[in-house]
């Protein structure tokens, strides 16, 4: 019992060690973010709008019944009778355009819902990985900033015992103690910051964030491929999400104006009905009147005058192709530019990590150096705490490159239409949960 009980707890200590990764958050999201879900259920609508579309090139059936209580009079007699009749009719269109571009309109239906989904999933892993990075890039400000303050209170500690002996100046002391207060409040600030950060990654999810496995120290960030920003404009102009949807958009506006103009056309039918009346005593010369009539032939239907309606119905729809194209335009030029911009994000964002990393290096050997000058008497309080907010701000601007240039390959992905799991999967990668 002893054994389980250790193996139990060995688990669940393991588990809370580990935290959550990207994936793991992803994940979560796809089951409880409530735009996703929204979109879900979107979809499912749409995938009835091609049932409801088949549904006008199908028969029709439909059946009839009435009864009625009725009285005559003739030549001053009145006979009281009850009529019944029913009956049941099928029509089957055999030419009518208007059904035909509904049909049609209601496959793109079909295809415009799946579309819009594959945007909201894509969608899901950007804002994930949004709201993961900025709760990451506010730990690791919380983090510089505490460490920060520890040194500046140990900064303020050793103003005040070389005040004591008189080998610096009350200034020092105030110096330190300045700089240890505003750090102290950066501290609390920051912390703020974390929380929001955490609770709008919660929003995703649907519960509360666990711990978050951050990005492994020295993990490699590579430039997108192709390295080309030109095909990955051209990608973006073809198949990313806007533009494939716009694209689905304007192809139903086409066959609206065909569905529009076809009122002008006549239809043909198929009708086949049958009836059946019974009306008693509806006749003096006799006690029951019961007929059935059964029929079977072609039906045509030719409109000649509306009103206008069917001409105003197919410039409206006119107008709305042209719309319908204009925005299409848009959102390849949108598409184009979003390519450019996380293109830029990503190569920057690389180039930005590398001299961060040199910066960071040099500020740890000022930091070093001025502590070493402080001993000694070549350096002033000041001084060592410059060198020190000098690190910790290049450790914060580092972290958030990093993570900006994560989320950019993301974006750049999104853009070109081409965003999966497996990208997620890859940023996963990276992460480790001993960086916590």
């Amino acid at each position: 019992m002893k054994r389980s009980m250790s193996v139990v707890l060995a688990s669940v200590l393991s588990a809370s060690a580990w935290g959550a990764d990207l994936l793991t958050v992803y994940r979560d999201a796809l089951q409880n973010d409530a735009q996703f879900m929204a979109a879900k259920a979107a979809r499912e609508a749409g995938q009835e709008k091609a049932v409801q579309g088949r549904a006008g090139l199908l028969p029709g059936i439909g059946l009839s019944a009435s009864t009625s209580w009725n009285t005559n009079t003739y030549t001053g007699t009145d006979r009281d009778f009850n009529a019944n009749a029913y009956g049941a009719e099928l029509r089957q269109p055999v030419f009518n355009q208007a059904n035909w571009a509904q049909f049609r309109q209601g496959q793109l239906q079909t295809a415009l819902a799946d579309m819009e989904f594959e945007a909201a999933r894509q969608d899901v892993i950007v804002r994930v990985a949004e709201r993961y990075f900025a709760v990451l890039n506010a730990r690791d400000t919380v983090t510089s900033l505490r460490t920060l303050r520890e040194a500046a209170a140990r900064q303020l500690e050793l103003a005040r015992k070389s005040f004591e002996v008189g080998t610096v100046t009350v200034t020092d002391v105030h110096e330190a103690q300045s700089r240890f207060d505003l750090t102290s409040a950066q501290v609390i600030a920051a912390e703020n910051t974390l929380e929001v950060a955490r609770q709008s990654l919660a929003q995703v999810t649907g519960k509360a964030p666990e711990v978050l496995n951050g990005l492994r120290d020295g993990a490699s960030l590579t430039r997108p491929q192709p390295d080309d920003i030109v095909q990955w404009v051209e990608a973006a102009r073809e198949h990313s999400t806007g533009v494939q949807i716009q694209q689905i958009a304007t192809r139903i506006a086409e066959r609206e104006v065909s569905r529009n103009r076809a009122g002008h056309l006549p239809t043909l039918d198929v009708v086949a009905r049958y009836n059946q009346n019974d009306a008693g005593g509806s006749s003096f010369a006799s006690g029951r009147s019961e007929t059935t009539s059964r029929s079977v032939g072609l039906e045509l239907n030719v409109p000649l005058f509306q009103g206008g309606a069917v001409s105003s119905r197919t410039r409206e729809a006119a107008a709305l192709l042209t719309k319908a194209e204009a925005d299409l335009d848009d959102a390849q030029r949108t598409a184009a530019l979003a390519a450019r911009q996380s293109y830029l994000g990503v190569t920057s964002g690389l180039a930005q990590v590398k001299a961060l990393e040199a910066a960071r290096v040099s500020s740890l050997s000022a930091l070093e150096a001025n502590r070493l000058g402080y001993e000694v008497g070549v350096r002033i309080n000041i001084d060592v705490l410059n060198a020190q907010s000098q690190l910790a701000d290049a450790e914060q601007q580092l972290a958030k490159a990093r993570y900006d240039t994560l989320v950019a390959q993301l974006r750049l992905k999104a853009a070109a239409g081409a965003l999966s799991e497996d990208d997620v999967a890859q940023i996963n990668a990276l992460l480790d949960a001993q960086a916590r």
